[in-house]
C-alpha cells in the first residue's frame, strides 16, 4: 500500500482534468501534478541516496510544488515530516533534529530559518531551496513507478503544537492515512467532478490532511497566491473557481465572515468550509450559517488520530429548526465511521451516557505512537486506546460535546467548571468578540475562575452586563470572579488560544 498509487489512479483515470491552480490559474492537470509528484520523488531517491523509510522534512509556506513534494516522498518509499513555517528556527532545529530528517526542503521565505535550523540540528539534513536549479534538476527524472510500502509503514511524521513542552511527533502509516481518507467520503463531505479544495490553512497541518480525499477523489488543488489567509484573495477565489472545500480553524471562519468581500460577493463558488482545531462557539456558528447559509461542517481529531474522531455534517448543523438544534450543533458530531470512541473515568472505565470524562479511541486511523518515545506512547496508549487528554459526555443520541482539555478544568469549591461552559455564556453580549476563561489559586475555593474578554472595535463592556449574562444562564459558582479586558488572545500557529500565556497574567 502507497498513498501515491491514490494520486497514479486518478491521473491514469481522469489526467485531463486541473491538478493544481495557483490563485485563479490552472497550472497543471492531473497527468501533469502526478509526473512532478513522481520526478521529484525519484529526484529525492536518487540525489541524496535515500532509502524507503528516511526522513524528508518540507518547511515551506502553501506552495504550489508542496503537494507534488508530498507525494513525491511517498513515491520514493520515504517518510514526510511537515513543519509548520511559522515556527522559530530553534524549534525547527529541534523537529529536524528528533525526526533524523536526512533533507530539508524549503521554500525562498524560510530559507535563512531553514539553514540555521540545519546547523543547529544534530542530524545536520542537507537544505533543499524550492525553485532552485539543484531542486528544478530533481523534477527533470524521469518518474518511474511509486515503491511498494506496507499498510503499516510510516508515511508522515505529525508534530504536536507543543504548547505544554516539547512536540512529540505522531507517527501515521499509509494505512492510518488512508482511514481518514475513507472517513472523510463517508463522514465529513462528498466530491464530485469539477470540485476544488482550496488550502488557505497549512499544508503542514489539517488543510494537507485533507488533500488527500480530495486527491483521490480527482479534485483540484488550488492554492493562494500570497500562500496564506487573505480575507479578500479567499473571497476572490470563492468566487473564481466552483464546487470548493475549504478547511479553517474556528477563528479563520469569524475573520472570513466579517470580510466585507465575503458578504458581497456571497461567495457563489463555495461548497463546504471544514472547520475544525478548536471550539467554534455556539454565538459564531450562527453568525456564520447567517452569512455563508448551510456550508458548514465539522470535525474532532487529533495528529494522533488525524482529523477522525467525531463529525458534524453540513446536514445536521443546518438543521435549525430541530428541537435539539443547539445542543447538537454545540457538540463534536458524532463518531467516524472507523474510530471507537468512549468516555472514561481515571482507571479508564467506560462511562454511562451524560457523564464527563476522558476520550478515548481507538481504530485503524489512530497513529502506532510517537517518534522516538516509549513512555510517552505506554501512557498515552496504554491499554489499546488513544487518550486524548480532552473531558466530554456523550448524549443519548451518540453525540459527543467537549468540555475541555483535562489540563483547563477548574475545581471551585469542590465543584468542576468547564471553562468553554463560561465562555460560551460570555460570547453571547454582542459586544463580546473573544473570551477565555482560565483558572488561578484561590486560598478558600482552590481556583476561581478568571475571565479575559476582547471587546469589538469600538464598543465597550461593563463587568456587571457580564455578570448579569452569567447569573441568567449558568451556576452562581461558574460566574467569573476577575475579568480581565484585552486587546488580543495569545494564540499559537494553529489559531487556538494558549491558555498557559494567559495564567501567567492573572
Amino acid at each position: 500500500m502507497n498513498l501515491a498509487e491514490s494520486l497514479v489512479r486518478s491521473a491514469r483515470a481522469y489526467g485531463d482534468r486541473p491538478g493544481l491552480a495557483l490563485g485563479t490559474e490552472d497550472r497543471l492537470d492531473f497527468a501533469g501534478f502526478a509526473r512532478r509528484a513522481g520526478a521529484l520523488g525519484e529526484g529525492l531517491r536518487r540525489r541524496f541516496r535515500l532509502a524507503p523509510g528516511e526522513r524528508v522534512a518540507l518547511v515551506m509556506k502553501n506552495h504550489l510544488d508542496y503537494l507534488p513534494l508530498l507525494y513525491g516522498c511517498w513515491w520514493a518509499g520515504l517518510a514526510a515530516v511537515p513543519v509548520n513555517a511559522k515556527l522559530h528556527a530553534k524549534e525547527i532545529a529541534y523537529i529536524l533534529s528528533d525526526s533524523g530528517a536526512r533533507v530539508a526542503v524549503a521554500t525562498d521565505d524560510m530559507g535563512e530559518a531553514v539553514a540555521a535550523a540545519a546547523a543547529e540540528a544534530g542530524t545536520k539534513p542537507t537544505e533543499l531551496l524550492v525553485g532552485s536549479n539543484e531542486f528544478e534538476r530533481l523534477a527533470s527524472e524521469g518518474p518511474g513507478t511509486p515503491i511498494e510500502r506496507s499498510a503499516s509503514d510510516l508515511a508522515w511524521i505529525f508534530y504536536t503544537s507543543g504548547t505544554t513542552g516539547r512536540p512529540k511527533g505522531a507517527m501515521l502509516s499509509h494505512a492510518n492515512l488512508l482511514a481518514m481518507t475513507l472517513c472523510y467520503f463517508a463522514d465529513v463531505d462528498t466530491v464530485a467532478a469539477g470540485d476544488a479544495m482550496l488550502h488557505a490553512a497549512p499544508l503542514s497541518h489539517g488543510s494537507g490532511l485533507y488533500a488527500l480525499p480530495n486527491v483521490a477523489a480527482a479534485a483540484k488543488q488550488v492554492m493562494p497566491e500570497s500562500g496564506g489567509f487573505d480575507g479578500a484573495e479567499i473571497a476572490a477565489l470563492l468566487t473564481h473557481h466552483r464546487g470548493v472545500a475549504m478547511f479553517a480553524a474556528p477563528t479563520m471562519v469569524s475573520r472570513l465572515i466579517a470580510h466585507p468581500a465575503v458578504a458581497s460577493s456571497g461567495v457563489p463558488g463555495l461548497k463546504t468550509i471544514i472547520y475544525g482545531g478548536g471550539p467554534m462557539y455556539l454565538a459564531d456558528l450562527e453568525r456564520a450559517l447567517d452569512v455563508l447559509g448551510p456550508r458548514l461542517a465539522q470535525i474532532y481529531g487529533q495528529g494522533e488520530s488525524p482529523m477522525c474522531i467525531t463529525a458534524l455534517p453540513k446536514s445536521i448543523i443546518a438543521q435549525r429548526d430541530h428541537p435539539r438544534w443547539a445542543a447538537r450543533a454545540g457538540s463534536a458530531g458524532i463518531r467516524q465511521s472507523t474510530a471507537e470512541v468512549r468516555v472514561a473515568d481515571a482507571e479508564d472505565r467506560p462511562l454511562p451516557t451524560g457523564e464527563v470524562g476522558e476520550i478515548l479511541v481507538r481504530g485503524p486511523q489512530v497513529m502506532s505512537g510517537y517518534w522516538n518515545r516509549p513512555e510517552a506512547n505506554a501512557e498515552t496508549l496504554r491499554g489499546g486506546w488513544l487518550h486524548t487528554g480532552d473531558v466530554g459526555a456523550f448524549d443519548e443520541e451518540g453525540f459527543l460535546t467537549l468540555k475541555d482539555r483535562s489540563k483547563d478544568l477548574i475545581i471551585s469549591g469542590g465543584s468542576n467548571i468547564y471553562p468553554r461552559e463560561v465562555e460560551e455564556v460570555l460570547l453571547r453580549h454582542p459586544n463580546v468578540a473573544e473570551a477565555a476563561v482560565v483558572g488561578r489559586a484561590h486560598p478558600d475555593w482552590g481556583e476561581e475562575v478568571v475571565a479575559f474578554i476582547v471587546t469589538r472595535a469600538g464598543t465597550n463592556v461593563e463587568e456587571t452586563a457580564l455578570d448579569r449574562l452569567c447569573l441568567d444562564q449558568i451556576a452562581r459558582f461558574k460566574r467569573p470572579k476577575v475579568y480581565r479586558f484585552v486587546p488580543e488572545l495569545p494564540k499559537n500557529n494553529y489559531g487556538k488560544v494558549v491558555k498557559s500565556a494567559l495564567r501567567t497574567r492573572i
